[in-house]
């Protein structure tokens, strides 16, 4: 893991609310207390959300290092803990956002991982129904092409995080090293969650790999996967007024005997 940029946000003002942090490993693991339960869990995975607006507040370092730490207690395949990152301080993140902007404006998308080849069927519909969830909360109308554009710029300038975190795996490791990077990404989100910090989980950005490997010096040997970018949410913004919905278990569950 490396840091970009200097500590300072150790000093930085905490959050408005800090969520009671479940410390205690689960009932029935040796040493366990019977604290933390599947409401707890349920609780986090429900407020955690997608931020597209944040605060300029930067996030302790402190408070960082426990979101990471805490993220990497994930499984992965023969423990191999796959993921690396870089993540930027309050300044670096402004500079490396001009900079991503000005790639995304000029640049060539060519994403070390292939990004979907389509999207069908239930899946076109969900992509199309939080697309436009969001283009609602905004104000951007249907046929407003001028609008959906400088939303879909929003990406690059980080929605105004304070932080991001660049997630990578060593080629080598293929589509599981993807696949552990995504379990360590969901619970990095949810960590940060618990100590009031909102999220989002970028794609968007690994559709400019080069640029990626070249800004922060990422070796040509690791896959770009995706960005977190993260900081404390601004929670007037309309942006974050809407929430996606989550499908029946009997949408995708085969039960079997």
């Amino acid at each position: 893991m490396t840091f970009g940029g200097s500590s300072a946000e150790n000093s930085a003002a905490e959050p408005l609310e800090h969520p009671r942090l479940l410390t205690h490993p689960a009932a029935g693991c040796p040493g366990g207390e019977d604290d933390v339960t599947l409401a707890d869990l349920n609780t986090l995975l429900t407020a955690r959300h997608s931020c597209r607006a944040f605060r300029p507040d930067p996030v302790p370092r402190g408070d960082i290092e426990q979101i990471v730490a805490s993220a990497s207690r994930v499984p992965s395949w023969c423990n191999a803990q796959p993921w690396q990152l870089v993540i930027t301080s309050k300044d670096e993140t402004d500079r490396f956002r001009d900079a991503m902007s000005n790639e995304a404006r000029n640049g060539t998308p060519a994403p070390d991982l292939p990004f979907p080849v389509s999207y069908s069927g239930v899946y076109q519909h969900r992509r199309r129904t939080c697309g436009w969830a969001l283009y609602n909360a905004v104000g951007v109308e249907r046929g407003d092409r001028k609008g959906s554009a400088q939303q879909m710029m929003q990406n690059f300038a980080l929605f105004g995080a304070p932080h991001c975190a660049i997630i990578s795996s060593p080629a080598e490791l293929g589509p599981y090293g993807a696949m552990d990077c995504g379990g360590f990404v969901t619970a990095f989100a949810l960590a940060a969650q618990a100590l009031g910090v909102a999220t989002i989980p970028q794609a968007a950005l690994a559709a400019y790999s080069p640029f990626l490997h070249q800004y922060f010096q990422i070796p040509d040997d690791r896959l770009i996967l995706c960005a977190i970018s993260f900081g404390y949410s601004d929670m007037d913004h309309p942006a974050n007024s809407f929430r996606t919905e989550r499908a029946a278990l009997g949408d995708f569950v085969d039960w079997r005997g």
